[in-house]
């Protein structure tokens, strides 16, 4: 079966915002996030990209710009289901000010249980994702090969389920897994078992640096934005 690229969208005006964008429109990238975009095509070059598939949002649309650009022989496929987790009414809102919501707390430690209000559930957020996936797999293996490559680009939080999807890890644990703006996760599916080969690639080491604030705890919801 196919190997699945998955790009996180570069860093956006809402990451450095400090706003849960959810499916607000007109969320762009930021001067970082398109220089990242930029670069994009440059860090999969060499890689023989049989399919591109988006997100239908704004700031991954111009992510994979470059991407297409330099490869016209390419469309990108605009699929709902691997949009961004409906946040409801926390969409738009500062992280700050959701920290103190009762909710944040089950979104951190019990996320299976978390579905947030006027929004959906991350359980069937993951649910639709895994299930875009699967098909995109048959497809890409029926029109291009059982050995093809394909990408998909999208959100943290959606990223993230997948990867503990193909880990086999309850979506309880998948706050433990970081994606930063930009990054590529690497899922090769066989016909037994998907394994996991790259996680969160960004070729940079900065966000190791050791910070002068303290560390939050929490994962940021929405994925954070990444190194400073």
């Amino acid at each position: 079966m196919p190997t699945l690229i998955l790009v996180r969208h570069g860093r956006s005006t809402a990451n450095t915002a400090g706003l849960l964008a959810g499916r607000t429109p007109g969320i762009a990238l930021d001067e970082r996030g398109a220089a990242q975009a930029a670069a994009l095509p440059g860090r999969l070059d060499g890689l023989p990209i049989a399919e591109v598939v988006t997100s239908p949002l704004q700031r991954c649309q111009e992510t994979i710009r470059p991407l297409l650009e330099a490869r016209p022989q390419l469309t990108a496929h605009i699929d709902e289901r691997i949009g961004e987790c409906d946040y409801g009414d926390w969409s738009g809102r500062k992280l700050a000010e959701l920290k103190d919501e009762p909710m944040m707390e089950v979104v951190q430690a019990y996320p299976s249980a978390a579905a947030f209000p006027g929004g959906e559930s991350l359980r069937a957020m993951q649910a639709r994702a895994v299930e875009a996936v699967c098909e995109w797999n048959a497809r890409v293996e029926r029109d291009h090969g059982a050995d093809a490559v394909y990408l998909m680009c999208s959100h943290g939080d959606i990223i993230k389920s997948l990867v503990a999807d193909a880990l086999g890890l309850h979506l309880d644990l998948f706050q433990r897994i970081s994606v930063e703006p930009c990054s590529v996760t690497a899922i090769r599916y066989t016909r037994l078992r998907p394994f996991l080969v790259r996680l969160g690639d960004t070729g940079d080491f900065a966000s190791l640096v050791p910070r002068e604030e303290s560390a939050d705890d929490d994962a940021p919801v929405g994925g954070g934005a990444g190194a400073p």
